[in-house]
Order: C-alpha cells, then sequence, then structure tokens
C-alpha cells in the first residue's frame, strides 16, 4: 500500500456542479447561480495545478425506485438522465475521484470521510450548490468528522440570498473557515506552503 500524498492534506470538494443547478433547463436550476461559475473553475484548475485530490460530489439517484427526498422535493438527478450530468467543464479529470449522494451531505451513506481519512486529508476547500443546504450539510459532516472545512465565498450559492449569507454565518461561528477565492487558490496551488 502506498503512503499518502502530502499534497492531499488539503482536498477540494466540489458539490452538485451538475447540469440539474447549472443548466437552464435543469430542474433546480435558479437565476444567479451562473455567477459561481468562474470561481468554481478557477478552484478546479488551482487544485489541478497543485495536484490536489478533488472530490466531485454529487447527486445521483436511481430510476424506478422510490426515493425518500421524493418527500421534499421533486425527481432529479436521476442516473442516466441529462440533470445527474456533470455540469460541461467540470468532468472528472485523470485521478480525481466522483461520489455519488443520495442525501444533502456528501458524507452521508458514502465512503468519503474513509477516502479523506485514507489520504491524510487534514482541510477540505468546500465550493458549490447550494449554500443553506448541500454545503452546509456536507460541512456540518466534514466538522463531525475531524476535518477543517474551508469554504469558498464567491464559490457557493444559492436561491434563497437570506439563508445563503445567514448560513455562512453560522459555518464561519461554529464549524468552517470562510475564505475569499484568491486565498483559496493561493491554498490549492500550493503557493506559501499551503
Amino acid at each position: 500500500m502506498s503512503a499518502p500524498d502530502p499534497r492531499h492534506r488539503l482536498a477540494l470538494l466540489l458539490i452538485d456542479v451538475n447540469r440539474s443547478f447549472f443548466d437552464p433547463a435543469g430542474a433546480h436550476h435558479y437565476p444567479g447561480v451562473e455567477r459561481v461559475v468562474a470561481p468554481l473553475h478557477a478552484l478546479l484548475a488551482a487544485a489541478r495545478r497543485g495536484r490536489r485530490l478533488v472530490v466531485h460530489a454529487r447527486e445521483a439517484h436511481r430510476p424506478g425506485l422510490a426515493d425518500f427526498e421524493e418527500g421534499k422535493l421533486p425527481r432529479h438527478s436521476v442516473v442516466g438522465e441529462r440533470d445527474s450530468e456533470p455540469y460541461p467543464g467540470f468532468e472528472e479529470g485523470a485521478g480525481e475521484v466522483v461520489i455519488a449522494k443520495r442525501r444533502f451531505s456528501a458524507f452521508f451513506a458514502t465512503d468519503l470521510a474513509l477516502l479523506l481519512h485514507e489520504q491524510a486529508v487534514e482541510r477540505v476547500v468546500v465550493a458549490g450548490v447550494k449554500t443553506n443546504v448541500c454545503v452546509r450539510a456536507t460541512v456540518t459532516d466534514a466538522f463531525a468528522h475531524g476535518f477543517r472545512p474551508l469554504v469558498v465565498r464567491e464559490a457557493v450559492s444559492s436561491n434563497r440570498a437570506h439563508l445563503h449569507v445567514a448560513s455562512l454565518e453560522d459555518m464561519e461561528r461554529y464549524m468552517a473557515e470562510v475564505i475569499d477565492l484568491d486565498r483559496a487558490v493561493t491554498l490549492l496551488t500550493g503557493e506559501h506552503g499551503g
């Protein structure tokens, strides 16, 4: 078994960067989400330059089977359908990991915590959608699993502006550090010993 790569002490975790949210025809698309596309591209490029572990966590619901989320949300992100595809430009690269999630948190009922612990990850840069739902649930679980979450202010979004702001404030206060895009890019590329 190979030793963990020391560059993996900091990893990038992209939440739900798929067509369901980012494609105007997607089931969960909302006006304004396009503002985070450029920051998300910058983070992904920085992580690849810095040879960091990149994890794409995407909703993936099974076709034809009951799903608990349907009690609160419309059918969406069904495996094999357009909604579940990565948004163009965010397809996984060689060596990058895809986590298929069926609940809000990328940690719930997945092997994400095990994967990160085995790679000796200490901090996770978290970005994607939505700030008050899947991002927040993932950050809560990252903290509970002993990781130090870093939420990138310009790279998270919600269709509920007041909940976006409140969620950032709560995450900063209780479980994460909210950082700006420039700092995140610097950390991911490994400049200044990140």
